[in-house]
């Protein structure tokens, strides 16, 4: 039986401790890498974008895959094709991540969110973006283990 949807998907990950190693450099490969992985699993991505220290990415994603198996791929292939690659081995991405449905109605200012990345850090640090993503979409957390 066929199904139509329309999932999509806000997903932000930052590297282990939140070191500073997304270098432009490394941004203009690691992004269209992840582009690739997103389109060997069958979706889409629609925005890709972050700082130093974190990725903000957002999918429309097929209906048989879950978030934590999409987030999983992402952040595994990128991590060994960073070590492999590029060329930093000690490179890894934090465990943890954050992920938020998006409805279709929203997915442009999301889009818009993302590009704007850059901009938006220079106001803003990724903590204190990170915390109010959790509190805006009604997240519960423990404010000290979101970071560890």
């Amino acid at each position: 039986m066929p199904s139509w949807t329309q999932n999509y998907y806000h997903a932000v990950f930052s590297t282990k401790h939140r070191e500073p190693l997304i270098t432009p450099e490394l941004e203009t490969r690691l992004f269209p890498f992840i582009g690739g992985i997103v389109r060997d699993l069958r979706c889409s991505l629609l925005a890709v974008n972050g700082s130093l220290e974190h990725v903000h990415v957002l999918i429309r994603y097929r209906p048989d895959l879950s978030h934590s198996d999409l987030l999983m791929n992402i952040k595994s292939r990128s991590s060994k094709w960073i070590h492999n690659e590029i060329g930093i081995g000690d490179f890894a991405w934090q465990e943890n991540y954050g992920g938020f449905t998006v409805s279709k109605s929203v997915v442009s200012s999301v889009q818009a969110y993302i590009e704007r990345q850059k901009e938006h850090h220079r106001r803003q640090s990724f903590k204190d973006e990170f915390l109010e993503l959790l509190r805006r979409h009604e997240i519960e957390f423990d404010h000290h283990a979101v970071f560890q």
